[in-house]
């Protein structure tokens, strides 16, 4: 910021002082206007920031309730034939009957888990611009708790989602039974047990990671 100081010839000290205070509003009435636009900019910054956060927030949130009730109901059809299998095997029946039983109930022989894309891009993007920083710090607490899950959420899904399935097992079940041969019915129950396992470790894990987006969501006119 530059200014120029007009030459003037001062003929008393009241001239000099009306001279002086008049540069000095002019520089404080200049330094003033810099910082209201300055945050002003900072202010439209943030609320567009919070703005995507919130519309990219809400999706997932969406996309993982989703998920949810899709995870529930194909794990519906599991639990079935396991209980079915399950009460066959305690009458001590024997092992050709419960295979024909198995047979009869293959179609529900099958694990389908979902998860959304848990997407962090506005979120990135906040970040990266400095928008962020300018958003109230209480919600901004908020996003960032919501973000983090959906990362852990992203490693979990991708890591440890599936851990403790044994998926050979399974497939080879899987072609014995659609082929119509014998299973062991008590290694069944086990890969059938890991399946449903799986699904209700992601149904949970998902639960979980809607509570700090849910929480980011709310008051969010504040």
């Amino acid at each position: 910021m530059h200014f120029e100081v007009p030459k003037v010839k001062m003929h008393s000290l009241r001239e000099f002082l009306q001279h002086y205070l008049m540069i000095v509003l002019s520089i404080l009435t200049a330094l003033g206007l810099e910082q209201w636009i300055e945050h002003a900019h900072h202010r439209h910054a943030a609320e567009y920031a919070s703005a995507q956060i919130n519309a990219e927030l809400g999706s997932t949130l969406q996309d993982i309730q989703d998920a949810i009730q899709t995870d529930e109901k194909k794990l519906a059809p599991l639990t079935a034939i396991q209980q079915a299998v399950a009460d066959d095997v305690k009458k001590g029946l024997p092992d050709a009957e419960v295979n024909r039983h198995i047979r009869e109930l293959s179609g529900k022989f099958a694990l389908s888990i979902n998860w959304p894309a848990f997407n962090t891009q506005a979120w990135d993007v906040a970040v990266a611009n400095q928008s962020a920083t300018w958003i109230d710090v209480s919600r901004l607490h908020r996003y960032a708790a919501a973000y983090a899950a959906l990362r852990d959420a992203a490693s979990w899904t991708s890591h440890n989602a599936t851990l403790a399935l044994d998926a050979p097992r399974m497939v080879d079940l899987q072609t014995r039974i659609n082929l119509g041969k014998d299973v062991d019915p008590v290694e069944f129950l086990s890969v059938l047990q890991q399946m449903i396992n799986s699904s209700k470790g992601t149904v949970g894990y998902l639960r979980e990671t809607s509570v700090p987006i849910k929480a980011a969501l709310a008051n969010t006119e504040k």
